[in-house]
């Protein structure tokens, strides 16, 4: 195989079998891939994400946010969550929100222009709820704690 089909192949194996979900968006935040992860994550079939706005995927209550931020990096090319892990409420089929943390890739055509963002999604509700669980039981037994004189 040439090298640079091998490449593309290896590029579209590894967005297809990750666990993880792979979505992008266009411009103008409307769903132009979505992996088997993204499916099983967000409970949404391809045909039935594909040509939809992020909004199916985004808790009401957070969409304006969503919206001014992904239009300014539309407008100026950047994000700090391209480097950073960004973490935040997701909404699934069945209304479940879920708690997530996902990375950006801003992808630019020849020129510069932004075409949209790639996101890698992982669901991190287990341990979110871990966590809250573990530092609800240390406020408790802080709580029993005589206080110092």
């Amino acid at each position: 195989m040439e090298e640079s089909l091998l490449k593309e192949w290896l590029c579209n194996k590894i967005v297809e079998e990750s666990n993880d979900a792979v979505i992008f968006s266009d411009r103008n935040g409307v769903i132009r891939l979505c992996n088997g992860g993204a499916e099983r994550m967000f409970g949404y079939g391809a045909d039935e994400a594909l040509g939809q706005s992020l909004d199916l995927i985004i808790p009401e209550n957070l969409r304006q946010r969503h919206w001014d931020g992904y239009y300014r990096v539309m407008e100026s090319g950047a994000s700090h969550y391209s480097i950073d892990l960004l973490s935040a409420p997701a909404l699934r089929k069945d209304g479940t929100r879920i708690s997530t943390e996902f990375s950006l890739a801003l992808l630019k055509d020849a020129n510069g222009k932004m075409l949209g963002v790639a996101s890698i999604i992982r669901d991190v509700t287990a341990r979110w709820q871990r966590e809250k669980e573990l530092k609800e039981r240390v406020r408790e037994l802080e709580a029993r704690q005589p206080s110092a004189p």
